[in-house]
């Protein structure tokens, strides 16, 4: 059994949220949340809000209460599109800003159901 929660579009660029991600795959859902909770990163919001709601899409979905069993097997961040604005400089000159976008999927299964 598997639940799965994806956001998509959110202001983060991928290589920050890689690096919240990267902390937390692979651990058992409420060691993860606790992760989440005390990482310094700014991407941790959205990541943390995706987790809980893999979370509850599991209790939801297959009417599993019990968080413990829970782990994290996959989690991965995509690139979204990417807004691109430009930046006055001088002499009449114009640098483009890249305000980067990523799609973060996690997606938590049971210990019991993995044997």
């Amino acid at each position: 059994m598997e639940a799965r929660a994806q956001a998509r579009y959110i202001r983060v660029t991928p290589m920050k949220a890689r690096r919240v991600v990267d902390l937390i795959r692979g651990l058992p859902a409420t060691e993860a949340q606790a992760v989440l909770r005390f990482a310094p990163q700014a991407a941790t919001v959205p990541v943390g809000k995706v987790l809980n709601s893999a979370i509850a899409n599991a209790a939801h979905n297959y009417n599993h209460s019990n968080v413990d069993d829970l782990y994290i097997s996959e989690a991965y961040v995509d690139e979204g599109p990417t807004l691109k604005r430009f930046r006055p400089r001088a002499q009449g000159r114009a640098y483009r800003i890249r305000k980067r976008t990523s799609h973060i999927t996690v997606v938590v299964s049971s210990k019991e159901g993995t044997r």
